[in-house]
């Protein structure tokens, strides 16, 4: 699919790779539906848009909000006339700790967003995307959803879970004129981690992280846009998530063993000790 003149909707289009598709996407001439959680991100993003800003639209919405993602789909057709494809962008990542160390409502909220408000998303436009002779779905999961991250093991978990659905979801329009693709980034510098709403503390292991980042949000969203027209259906984002993805098919538990002693010489308190174990924590002592 040649993405020009096309609509395209956007979630988490108020920063990060979503505003950079966004804000490319109207460079070659498309009209593009951002939407996000938070209005004065997707306020910049118009702004930064100059102006193309006549062919963008912005949408406040909160994706685990089924009445609201429902909404969307015929508000979008509206003002654009057509849906031709769906970007869900839209995540978070969890706090930088084992996973017996989260509270049930930080394990709710990473799949909530991540899971659930993907497949609200993918319910709510899959009529609007049959009506066109070509259309196209790109779910955004991680490297994470195929090689284990110590320290972001539920927020791999809901990446993994993206990885099937946007498989399983090929496999069932394949007789379609729908096109499915999973793009898979490796280390990108992005805001995810105070967007996550993680703290100044944990925000330090970001910091730290950028240092070795080579993909910026410009080039993250250039290579999903090329991914896109040239019909892919597994999108790396990165040279770190191209090696990772052939280690681990490779050599699975080596490449775990790497991720893991990176992990460990940037935050020690990744890994799970025995005595941890000790605390009983259900329910929540918060609930």
């Amino acid at each position: 699919m040649k993405l020009i003149k096309k609509t395209v909707v956007v979630t988490g289009g108020g920063s990060g790779i979503g505003r950079q598709l966004v804000l490319q996407l109207l460079n070659k001439g498309n009209r593009v539906a951002a939407i996000d959680v938070n209005q004065a991100s997707l306020d910049e993003t118009k702004q930064l848009s100059g102006t193309d800003a006549a062919r963008l639209s912005t949408h406040v919405a909160d994706i685990t909000d089924r009445a609201a993602v429902c909404s969307l789909p015929e508000q979008i057709n509206e003002i654009h006339k057509g849906i031709d494809v769906l970007i869900n962008n839209a995540g978070i990542i969890q706090p930088f700790v084992p996973f017996n160390e989260l509270s049930y409502d930080q394990i709710k909220r990473v799949i909530d967003i991540n899971v659930y408000g993907t497949m609200l998303m993918i319910r709510a436009f899959l009529p609007y995307l049959g009506e066109q002779n070509t259309a196209h779905i790109v779910n955004v999961s991680s490297m994470g959803g195929f090689l284990p991250v110590p320290g972001q093991t539920l927020y791999g978990a809901s990446k993994a879970a993206v990885k099937l659905l946007t498989e399983g979801l090929r496999a069932e329009l394949s007789k379609t004129s729908i096109s499915v693709s999973v793009v898979f980034p490796g280390g990108v510098s992005t805001n995810i981690t105070r967007n996550s709403g993680i703290s100044t503390t944990e925000a330090k292991f970001q910091s730290d992280k950028q240092a070795n980042k080579t993909t910026s949000a410009e080039s993250a969203a250039a290579t999903i846009i090329k991914g896109i027209e040239k019909g892919s259906p597994r999108i790396l984002v990165g040279k770190d998530a191209k090696l990772m993805d052939l280690l681990s098919r490779i050599a699975p538990v080596k490449a775990g063993r790497m991720m893991a002693k990176m992990m460990a010489s940037i935050m020690e308190d990744s890994f799970t000790k025995p005595e941890d174990l000790d605390v009983k924590s259900c329910p929540d002592s918060e609930e």
